[in-house]
């Protein structure tokens, strides 16, 4: 600390230095993981990324009935959001804790990819 009790400089780049490899280190981690979604029982499951880039999705044949698409297609947008819901609380569980530091939403007032 410097006179006056002020950080100096030097340490505040080093802890800024710090949470911005944490905060990458936190995205990639997200980008690798993955978090399923299912409708129907598990008749269509969804596979995103901590990210919320679909990676799969899973159709039962039981729920392919060519007279019903538009069931089908319901199953499958609520897959989707099942997973990127699942997505969403991994995100908050792994950028949370380093987000609330910087105000809750970036450094510098910046918003984080893809947040």
């Amino acid at each position: 600390m410097q006179p006056g009790g002020q950080p100096n400089m030097q340490q505040i780049m080093e802890q800024a230095q710090k949470m911005q490899q944490q905060l990458m280190t936190a995205q990639q981690e997200l980008a690798e993981a993955e978090v399923t979604g299912s409708a129907g029982g598990g008749l269509v499951t969804a596979t995103v990324s901590g990210a919320g880039e679909l990676k799969g999705l899973t159709i039962d044949p039981k729920a392919v009935d060519p007279e019903d698409t538009e069931t089908l297609s319901d199953l499958v947008v609520a897959a989707v959001r099942d997973a990127n819901r699942a997505a969403q609380e991994l995100q908050a569980e792994k950028m949370g804790p380093l987000t609330s530091g910087l105000g809750g939403g970036g450094l510098g007032g910046l918003s984080l990819p893809g947040m």
